[in-house]
């Protein structure tokens, strides 16, 4: 069998999909490092909704996901902007979904993190207003038994004057915070919103303020998470933290060579890409496990070429690919997203996506993912 699949040049070439997944056994709890897979949210299809209303989430679809992961040893890292936290998801609905899931963990024994923010702020704020947010969604993330990550503000950018300013509203949050936190670093291609975060778009200098907090409050830094998809700012970063203090990597195109480290250390691991990757990626760090990092990278490496291909710019709507990649694999029915972002990314670039993650393996029913990918393209007028 084969599918013909539309390319980035026009016109359209054969593609013999793989016949069998790759096989991913069940093994040991991850010991070697921390690994969240930060994971999107199943809208629902049926909901009379539209892009300005509060997303439809189909819950049990959603849950049924966040086993999925558990079942491998990762954590999920919750209502992050995989989850398309400020796209499409607003903050009630973000926090059922920490409610709902931090239960479900519970329930399963798995872990979980999840993001606090500031994004039920209606418009332009004050530095207090923002850290009002901020303590608000913190009770919610405690409340529920999760452990919270403090997400960069969009409102906390435009209205800091300069470092100062994230330095009073970090420390009061970190002060009376119940435990230890992780502290979120997302860079402007994630979130164009965020540029100049920590008051400088001097990336050095905004590094300086950055572990300045950290170093205030090693006591309440669980560790940090570093999205700026630059390895050797965040080898450079790890290297300067407390003892004590992890760096989760956010950095979807460099992750393997992080995760494995060097003689200096490494990082753990807070990736959206671990959510089309998760059972291989558990995989790889069980194989770090018995130090055996040549078979971590022989298994990781190759997923990079994907990796960087969903996070291509506009890296922002990654999370289209994602979902793509979850409802080729089978995890949900239908090829939704709250905010109607399934048509964020083109035609082309869905159809590499496929193929790239059908090289890897990593669709549990091949032919699912065949059948369901001839589908889309028929509904382009792509026919086969």
């Amino acid at each position: 069998m084969t599918i013909r699949l539309p390319g980035a040049a026009g016109g359209l070439r054969e593609y013999v999909p793989r016949a069998e997944p790759l096989a991913v056994p069940a093994g040991a709890p991850l010991a070697s490092r921390t690994v969240f897979s930060a994971a999107h949210v199943v809208a629902d299809p049926r909901a009379d909704v539209s892009p300005d209303s509060a997303a439809a989430v189909d819950w049990d679809a959603t849950l049924a996901f966040r086993r999925h992961l558990w079942s491998h040893g990762l954590g999920v890292a919750e209502a992050m902007d995989t989850a398309q936290r400020g796209m499409g998801l607003d903050w009630p609905v973000a926090a059922e979904l920490i409610r709902r899931s931090a239960a479900e963990a519970r329930a399963e024994g798995g872990r979980i993190a999840c993001g606090a923010g500031t994004d039920q702020l209606p418009g332009p704020a004050s530095p207090d207003a923002v850290r009002a947010a901020y303590e608000e969604q913190l009770a919610v993330v405690e409340e529920a038994g999760a452990q919270p990550v403090l997400m960069a503000s969009r409102a906390l950018c435009a209205a800091a004057a300069g470092p100062e300013d994230y330095l009073s509203v970090y420390g009061r949050l970190l002060r009376q915070s119940a435990g230890p936190v992780v502290l979120h670093w997302l860079g402007p291609m994630f979130d164009p919103a965020l540029a100049g975060y920590w008051g400088s778009e001097d990336l050095d200098k905004a590094t300086e303020t950055f572990l300045e907090i950290v170093a205030a409050h090693p006591d309440k830094v669980d560790g940090v998470k570093v999205s700026l998809l630059d390895a050797r700012r965040e080898v450079d970063l790890r290297r300067r933290l407390p003892r004590g203090v992890r760096c989760y990597t956010g950095d979807d195109f460099n992750y393997p060579e992080l995760i494995a480290g060097d003689e200096r250390g490494f990082s753990h691991a807070l990736l959206g890409i671990f959510d089309p990757l998760g059972p291989l990626a558990a995989r790889a760090v069980r194989a770090l496990d018995t130090g055996d990092v040549r078979g971590f990278r022989e298994l990781l490496d190759p997923t990079v070429e994907l990796s960087r291909h969903l996070f291509e710019s506009p890296t922002r709507f990654y999370k289209t690919g994602v979902v793509l990649l979850a409802w080729l694999a089978g995890h949900q029915t239908h090829f939704t997203m709250v905010g109607g972002l399934q048509s964020a990314r083109s035609l082309p670039h869905l159809a590499r996506a496929y193929e790239l993650a059908d090289g890897l393996g990593l669709f549990p029913d091949p032919a699912l993912a065949e059948a369901r990918m001839k589908n889309l393209l028929s509904l382009h007028g792509v026919n086969q």
